[in-house]
């Protein structure tokens, strides 16, 4: 008996060790720090989680949190190579890479988090996946939230458009943030996001734009006094895949990895609005001075930041998708 015991147990351990040897490496992206308060992270746990539980380990998930593997130019060009398998990336990188996804900067579109989440899960946001896939080679499954964009800086208090006059911003990496800064007097200098708290901290730059969710996973609060709460643009975090890694799976590790992207994405979700539905509490207790900003004066933004952002996106990318996005919001409207 004792030998049969010891036979099944050297047989199972060549069995998970042949299982280890078969599994599908995910290498998985994304740029905030490794900890449970940090959406992008508890969604990556979460996705890894249910994905090796749903292909029985024939899918090794690894996370790479915090720019690990580089940084976003870098990152994409992984998954266009196939060397990344997996990331989640926010918009200014991929608008880079995929011009398209820039009509998404158009500021003051979006009213709520519910109407901006049903017009990116529905027929726009499926016609711009395809679209994105036939160009680039990267897959998108779809977006969480970045967080709502607000201005902060270490200058004054902004409350109006003219108050944004002389500043230093830094904008991520794409002409058409350049462009929203610009048509409300600012002038912008685009840092990618692993250099971002050093030009604060240096005074290259005298502010940014973010989410309260980047503001503080950052400690960019450390190098700014003032926050102003104008929700400019609903920004996104995109989860795409190498379709090269994509088309390697079978079946039903496709699926598997489709549906467990939908439960990281509605965690991440989650976290990232409690966070922007607390801005005013979150901010004011790491010591920025909250700025509030009236209907009015957000009336007054985006007069003077709509029509040129969107002028300058037809002039990149044509009116197709600021047309179709156009569309959906008024649909959204409608119902």
């Amino acid at each position: 008996m004792k030998t049969m015991s010891k036979m099944m147990a050297a047989s199972a351990a060549i069995a998970l060790i042949a299982g280890a040897a078969s599994a599908k490496e995910l290498k998985y992206a994304h740029f905030q720090s490794a900890d449970l308060s940090s959406p992008k992270h508890a969604a990556a746990l979460a996705f890894e989680s249910c994905v090796e539980g749903k292909t029985s380990g024939g899918i090794d998930v690894q996370i790479f949190p915090a720019s690990q593997l580089g940084g976003d130019s870098e990152i994409i060009e992984g998954l266009q190579l196939g060397t990344v398998q997996m990331a989640a990336i926010h918009d200014g990188p991929i608008s880079a890479v995929y011009k398209p996804f820039s009509v998404l900067a158009i500021p003051y579109l979006f009213e709520d988090h519910a109407m901006a989440w049903s017009v990116m899960d529905g027929d726009f946001g499926d016609a711009m996946a395809e679209d994105m896939l036939a160009k680039t080679g990267i897959r998108m499954f779809g977006v969480a939230d970045n967080g709502v964009r607000n201005f902060t800086n270490n200058v004054r208090p902004v409350a109006e458009p003219k108050d944004m006059e002389g500043l230093k911003m830094r904008v991520m990496t794409a002409p058409v943030w350049v462009a929203l800064v610009e048509s409300l007097g600012a002038s912008a200098t685009p840092v990618s996001w692993p250099e971002l708290p050093g030009a604060l901290q240096q005074g290259v730059v005298d502010g940014q734009e973010n989410g309260v969710t980047n503001i503080v996973n950052a400690s960019l609060y450390q190098h700014q006094k003032y926050v102003s709460l104008d929700s400019h643009v609903f920004s996104w975090h995109a989860y795409l895949m190498s379709d090269m890694f994509y088309q390697s799976l079978t079946a039903n590790e496709q699926l598997a990895v489709e549906q467990c992207v939908e439960t990281a994405k509605v965690i991440h979700r989650g976290m990232t609005a409690a966070q922007d539905a607390n801005a005013s509490a979150i901010l004011s207790e790491k010591g920025m001075e909250v700025v509030p900003v009236s209907p009015e004066q957000k009336t007054m933004f985006r007069e003077a930041a709509q029509p040129a952002v969107r002028a300058h996106v037809v002039e990149d990318i044509g009116a197709e998708w600021p047309d179709r996005l156009d569309a959906a919001i008024d649909a959204y409207r409608a119902n």
